[in-house]
């Protein structure tokens, strides 16, 4: 039995540093019974390691630290990965989708910070990306919010996935098509 407890701590002590967690949302409900009114509360939680994972969960209970707890455990095990370019900021331009929101980020230069709405900017500190631009078109729902931003993120895909995918190399897949007609344009002027 306490060897059993012994693998739980240390277990816990494994995750707990590894992962950070950002409280979204709580929300009070009520059920009205026969002698009067019952209160819950429902928390919205984002997970993730600030290095290119990141989940999220919600959790209903009587009481909010049970709530949160049952919310955050679902966010670990919700988690997906997302390529980061530099481990700062995405590969291209993507839009997320989820009922009526949607949701559009778009890469950033260095410095340029979270430029992005509650929901959305506790995604992407949890994520990791530090340099970001996004906007939540059609949904003011922190749910329905982060649920788009997920859908997009899963949509992003790095210059890596794509040339596997294709059965090419990186660097043709990084090629600039634009260099090369200029100067095969400036080469076919001198012939001439």
């Amino acid at each position: 039995m306490a060897e059993r407890d012994n693998r739980r701590d240390r277990r816990d002590r494994d995750e707990t540093p590894e992962f950070a967690d950002r409280l979204v949302a709580i929300n009070r409900v009520s059920k009205t019974v026969k002698g009067g009114k019952r209160f819950g509360f429902a928390a919205l939680v984002v997970v993730g390691d600030q290095r290119g994972r990141v989940g999220f969960g919600k959790g209903k209970a009587k009481e909010v630290p049970e709530a949160i707890r049952k919310a955050t455990e679902q966010a670990k095990r919700q988690m997906i990965r997302v390529p980061l370019r530099d481990g700062r900021t995405l590969h291209h331009d993507i839009e997320g989708r989820h009922g009526a929101g949607r949701v559009v980020m778009r890469t950033a230069v260095p410095g340029t910070g979270i430029i992005a709405g509650g929901p959305m900017r506790a995604v992407f500190e949890m994520l990791g990306i530090q340099d970001v631009v996004a906007k939540s078109l059609g949904t003011q729902n922190p749910y329905n919010m982060i649920r788009a931003t997920i859908d997009g993120l899963k949509k992003e895909s790095s210059p890596r996935q794509v040339a596997q995918r294709r059965g090419k190399k990186v660097a043709d897949i990084l090629k600039k098509p634009e260099a090369e007609a200029p100067a095969e344009a400036a080469a076919e002027t001198t012939e001439a």
